[in-house]
């Protein structure tokens, strides 16, 4: 009877070591993936940052030569 208590006891032990073993791995999936998303995502800031940077170079082009068009006079 005590060596089918320390059976079940092992087996409880080995359950846990091997559910502790999966779970590490997948954790372990999961900080990777957490980093390939972190990554892409501050490729993506960066992407962002040049084209709103493009963006505010040409409309300060647009309001320049806007500005230079109402300095011209049209004869009537």
């Amino acid at each position: 009877m005590e060596l089918d208590k320390f059976k079940e006891l092992e087996e409880r032990i080995q359950s846990i070591i091997e559910e502790y073993s999966l779970v590490k791995k997948r954790n372990s999936e999961l900080e990777a993936l957490v980093e390939g998303t972190n990554a892409e995502l501050e490729k993506a800031k960066s992407s962002v940052r040049v084209l709103t940077e493009q963006e505010e170079a040409i409309r300060a082009k647009v309001d320049l030569l806007l500005d230079m068009l109402h300095d011209v006079k049209v004869p009537q």
